[in-house]
């Protein structure tokens, strides 16, 4: 984005920990060594408990705060923004550098898009090479995605559920089976649903 001369980079990552979001920060300062700024901000948290506006070297207020009040307006979490000014010899005022700042955030933000993360539950299913046909069947008609087959001794199947889905799934296999299958829980992880713009 280009204002009087000013040219605005919005750089975004998700990070999910204080440290990822300081060593991005970083990164961008080095790789945007020449510029005149590199403001910084983050929500980090399932609350966003952590929070962090660095104006770096902009007048107080006037660009670290307004990209944290852009992603709180924008619900987003565990993101961290970094806006690269280049000056272009022309000042803009604090008004004019609240709103720059606010938009190059927005802007980026509305670029990528925003996901909710679903958690999910991984399951690990062993069976004997017989019991495959009908448990991807299942699969497929319970809509579970099926993440990886192992084949050894048995066959090793994973796939993932909502965690309230876990007990149901047991049981529903367990007498669909005939018999107590070695299910076990894997990791936890969130599938990315696209949301809808406002």
């Amino acid at each position: 984005m280009i204002i009087k001369k000013s040219r605005f980079i919005t750089h975004l990552a998700r990070v999910d920990t204080v440290l990822k979001a300081e060593n991005f920060i970083q990164q961008i300062k080095k790789q945007e060594a020449s510029a005149t700024h590199n403001c910084s901000a983050y929500l980090i948290g399932e609350r966003n408990q952590y929070q962090h506006a660095n104006d770096n070297g902009e007048p107080s207020g006037t660009a670290g705060v307004p990209m944290l009040q852009t992603l709180q307006q924008m619900q987003v979490q565990n993101v961290v923004a970094v806006v690269t000014r280049y000056f272009g010899g022309i000042k803009l005022g604090s008004g004019g550098l609240i709103r720059a700042y606010r938009n190059s955030v927005s802007q980026a933000i509305n670029a990528v898009g925003r996901v909710r993360g679903i958690p999910k539950q991984e399951l690990i299913i062993t069976i004997n090479y017989k019991q495959l046909d009908i448990l991807q069947y299942w699969l497929q008609q319970e809509q579970l995605p099926l993440q990886n087959i192992a084949y050894t001794e048995h066959i090793t199947v994973n796939t993932l559920v909502s965690p309230n889905q876990v007990s149901t799934v047991k049981t529903t296999l367990n007498n669909l089976f005939h018999a107590q299958l070695p299910i076990k829980l894997g990791t936890t992880t969130f599938q990315e649903v696209p949301l809808a713009d406002d």
